[in-house]
């Protein structure tokens, strides 16, 4: 799915985003995470090989949550779920985690804060399908 410019604009403000996965007995896992734009793919940076990219390994299926700082007409708060597929990229962690604090922490942050950091995973999600309040939904709400 070709994602609407509404959600390029929401992706990159910086709001907090909550990644779902499943875990192995498919309970949800949620975490927040710095995500940034590939294209018409979601991306996040990992370090270690944590929950979140085993689960991703083992299953594809993931959401994403993040809330807007703006309202609809409604006076709701705006927010977008997006539903997909991810998979998991070995390395180029450290280089993106660099390029999403200038975002997520300020322009003159280096982050991660160590020398010579582990290459990590990247998490990329093609989305699927996208719910929520706000204009990239189509829905007046």
């Amino acid at each position: 799915m070709k994602i609407p410019p509404e959600i390029k604009t929401l992706v990159e403000a910086g709001c907090p985003a909550h990644l779902v996965t499943l875990n192995p007995d498919g309970s949800p896992q949620v975490t927040v995470v710095w995500i940034g734009l590939e294209g018409d793919e979601i991306v996040a940076g990992h370090l270690p090989r944590n929950r979140k990219v085993r689960n991703i390994e083992r299953d594809e299926r993931v959401a994403i949550s993040q809330q807007a700082d703006t309202k609809s007409a409604m006076g709701l708060t705006e927010y977008a779920v997006l539903y997909g597929r991810a998979r998991i990229q070995k390395g180029g962690a450290p280089e993106l985690l660099q390029r999403l604090a200038r975002t997520y922490m300020g322009p003159e942050i280096k982050f991660p804060p160590m020398d010579n950091p582990p290459p990590g995973y990247v998490t990329r999600i093609q989305v699927d399908r996208i719910e929520g309040v706000g204009p990239w939904t189509g829905r007046p709400v």
